[in-house]
């Protein structure tokens, strides 16, 4: 049976992803490297939603996929090796509030991704627990 929130979260996790790749094209423009990070984030959504639909996933994998695309928004924006921290994205727009929407964006992917995580770890414990 199909988690309806779970879905809610992903698709308001796809649709803030779609926003901070918009700002990404607009901030450093169109590069390989960032066309085939986006190609691989949209894979990755597409085809966990595939197995998930055909039963071939559950909470395990995206509790795992969560936390681990938050690792990685980290380490991208947040980490002290980033290149492009908080700081850059607000700064690289005219409009600061431009820039705070880009920045709240990001913030959102990552209390999504935080969300999913916690979600779907609960679930993944109560399954556990169930069958013991």
């Amino acid at each position: 049976m199909r988690d309806t929130k779970l879905l809610w979260m992903v698709a308001v996790l796809t649709l803030l992803v779609t926003a901070h790749n918009v700002d990404h094209l607009i901030r450093d423009g169109v590069s390989l490297p960032l066309l085939i990070v986006v190609g691989v984030i949209y894979a990755l959504i597409g085809v966990t939603l595939w197995l998930y639909w055909n039963n071939r996933v559950g909470v395990r994998y995206f509790t795992v996929a969560a936390v681990l695309g938050f690792a990685f928004g980290w380490f991208g924006h947040f980490s002290p090796f980033t290149d492009q921290p908080p700081a850059y994205i607000l700064g690289a727009y005219r409009s600061s509030i431009a820039g705070w929407l880009a920045l709240s964006a990001l913030c959102a992917i990552m209390l999504t991704l935080a969300a999913v995580a916690l979600y779907c770890s609960y679930h993944w414990a109560h399954q556990r627990s169930r069958r013991t």
